[in-house]
């Protein structure tokens, strides 16, 4: 069961740091029409857009920012503490 749970902090570990180059991305300016940005935003659109799209459901407003990437993060961080708590 340790090897299942390294396994899914590996993975969740890799998502976080595609997520934090989108953000650097985004400050950068570097679009989806780079390769490398394509790569990125097809890598995390999956997981931040069904966020976003709830944050808007729930009708706040965040104004010209976008939490979905720290929502994104905070979610994994405790679905890996409670996956910690059952597997190991």
């Amino acid at each position: 069961m340790v090897t299942l749970y390294r396994a899914i902090s590996i993975l969740f570990d890799i998502i976080e740091f595609l997520i934090l180059v989108r953000i650097i991305f985004s400050f950068l300016r570097i679009g989806p029409y780079n390769p490398v940005g394509r790569f990125i935003f097809e890598m995390t659109e999956p997981i931040l857009g069904p966020i976003r799209e709830l944050i808007y459901k729930l009708g706040i407003d965040t104004g010209m920012f976008d939490f979905s990437p720290l929502i994104a993060v905070l979610l994994f961080q405790i679905i890996l503490s409670f996956l910690r708590a059952i597997l190991i």
